[in-house]
C-alpha cells in the first residue's frame, strides 16, 4: 500500500505526543501505578489500537485492516510473555514499584527505535531475496518448539552471569538515587540500578523482537502496517505489565498458546508460495487461540487454600488449650495483700511477661 508522507508524520506526531504526555505530565513524579490505573490505561490503549484498525478499514479497505489486526494481535499476545520476564528483571534487581514505570517508559522508546530498524531491514531482505522467508519460518518454528517446551527467552536472577558481566563492564552503584539513571561519585560516572534494569530490558526486547517481527512479516510486508501494529502493541505494554505482572501463575496455558500461534504463522510463511491464506483467517485464528488460553486458564485455576476446620489457632500452643471433653479450670483465687485487702488484679499495675515498656512512658 502506498502511504503518503503526511500519514507517517501524523502517526509519529501522535506517538510522540502520547509519550510526552505520559512522561512529563501524567507520571512526572515517581509513584506506584495502582491496579485501577493500570486497568484504565490498558483499556485506553486497546481502544486506540483497535480504533486505528477501524481507521485503516475506512481509509484502505478491509484487507489492509485485517492484516493490521492480525499483526496487532500477534504482537499483543507475544507481549504477555515480555510482561512476565520484565517482572523477573525488576525482582532480580530489587527495583521499587514506584520507579518501574520510568524504566519501562524509556525501554519502550528504545524498543520503538529498535523495531523500526528491524522492520525496515526485514522488509528489505524479503523484497530483495525471497528465500529469506524460509529462514524466518525456521526461526519461528524453533521459537514455537522452545516455547512449547517451557523454555524462557531470558533466565535472570540476582546472581546471573549476564548481570555480573554487565556490572564488570559498566561501573554501577547498588544504591538507588531517586529516578536518576546515573550519578557522579568521586569524579566517576556510575550507573544506578535503574540504568542496569533499562539495559537488561532493552536486550530482552531485542531477543523477543527476533521472534515477533518475522511473525508479523509473515502476515504482511507492508512497512506502515507492520510498524503501526508493533507500535500500538508496545505502547500498551506498560499498563499491561502493571495489570498482569503478579498473575503469571494464573496463565498456565499461555506459553503453549503462543507456541501454537508462532507455529501457525511459521507454516503460513513457509507455504506462502503454495497457498494464500485469506486475510480474515489470521486474526480469527489468533483470537480463537487466545480465547481458548484464557478459558482453560480460568477453568484449571487451583482453588484457594482453606484451613482445616479442626486446625488449632496459630499463636496459641495446643498444650495450653483445654481438652474439648473437659471444662476449663476455674480461675485461681487472688492472694490477699497485707491488711486483708485483696491484691491488685492482673490488669491493674501489672504487665504480661512479654510486654515491654515504651521509652519515656510512666507507671
Amino acid at each position: 500500500m502506498s502511504v503518503p508522507a503526511w500519514a507517517w508524520v501524523a502517526f509519529v506526531a501522535f506517538v510522540v505526543a502520547m509519550l510526552a504526555l505520559d512522561l512529563f505530565v501524567l507520571h512526572r513524579r515517581a509513584a506506584e501505578v495502582s491496579l485501577r490505573q493500570a486497568a484504565g490505561w490498558t483499556a485506553v490503549w486497546l481502544a486506540i489500537g483497535l480504533g486505528f484498525g477501524a481507521l485503516l478499514w475506512a481509509w484502505q479497505g478491509g484487507d489492509i485492516a485485517q492484516d493490521y489486526l492480525a499483526g496487532y494481535l500477534i504482537e499483543k499476545s507475544l507481549s504477555l510473555d515480555n510482561v512476565f520476564v520484565f517482572a523477573v528483571i525488576f525482582s532480580a534487581l530489587s527495583i521499587p514499584a514506584r520507579y518501574q514505570h520510568r524504566v519501562l517508559m524509556f525501554g519502550i522508546v528504545g524498543a520503538l527505535v529498535m523495531r523500526a530498524v528491524f522492520i525496515v531491514a526485514g522488509v528489505t531482505l524479503l523484497e530483495a531475496f525471497h528465500p529469506v522467508s524460509y529462514l524466518f519460518g525456521a526461526v519461528l518454528l524453533y521459537a514455537a518448539f522452545r516455547m512449547l517446551r517451557g523454555g524462557a527467552h531470558v533466565g535472570l536472577s540476582g546472581q546471573s552471569r549476564a548481570l555480573r558481566a554487565m556490572r564488570r563492564v559498566l561501573p554501577t552503584t547498588e544504591r538507588l538515587h531517586g529516578q536518576r539513571f546515573a550519578v557522579r561519585d568521586g569524579g566517576r560516572l556510575l550507573a544506578t540500578p535503574l540504568l542496569v534494569a533499562l539495559v537488561v530490558i532493552e536486550v530482552t526486547d531485542l531477543i523477543f523482537a527476533v521472534d515477533s517481527i518475522p511473525a508479523v512479516l509473515a502476515v504482511t510486508t507492508d512497512t506502515f502496517v507492520v510498524y503501526t501494529s508493533n507500535v500500538f502493541a508496545v505502547l500498551g505494554m506498560r499498563a499491561l505489565y502493571f495489570l498482569l505482572a503478579g498473575a503469571a501463575s494464573r496463565f498456565r496455558y499461555l506459553q503453549p498458546g503462543l507456541a501454537i500461534i508462532l507455529a501457525a504463522v511459521a507454516v503460513k510463511l513457509l507455504t506462502a508460495d503454495l497457498y494464500e491464506v485469506p486475510a480474515w483467517a489470521s486474526p480469527a485464528f489468533i483470537a480463537v487461540v487466545l480465547a481458548a488460553v484464557a478459558i482453560l486458564s480460568i477453568r484449571d485455576r487451583p482453588p484457594p487454600d482453606r484451613p482445616a476446620p479442626d486446625r488449632p489457632a496459630l499463636d496459641r500452643p495446643a498444650l495450653d488449650r483445654p481438652a474439648p471433653d473437659r471444662p476449663a479450670p476455674a480461675p485461681r483465687p487472688v492472694a490477699s495483700s497485707a491488711g486483708g485487702r485483696p491484691g491488685p488484679g492482673p490488669g491493674a499495675g501489672s504487665r504480661s511477661p512479654g510486654s515491654r515498656r515504651e521509652p519515656g512512658s510512666t507507671g
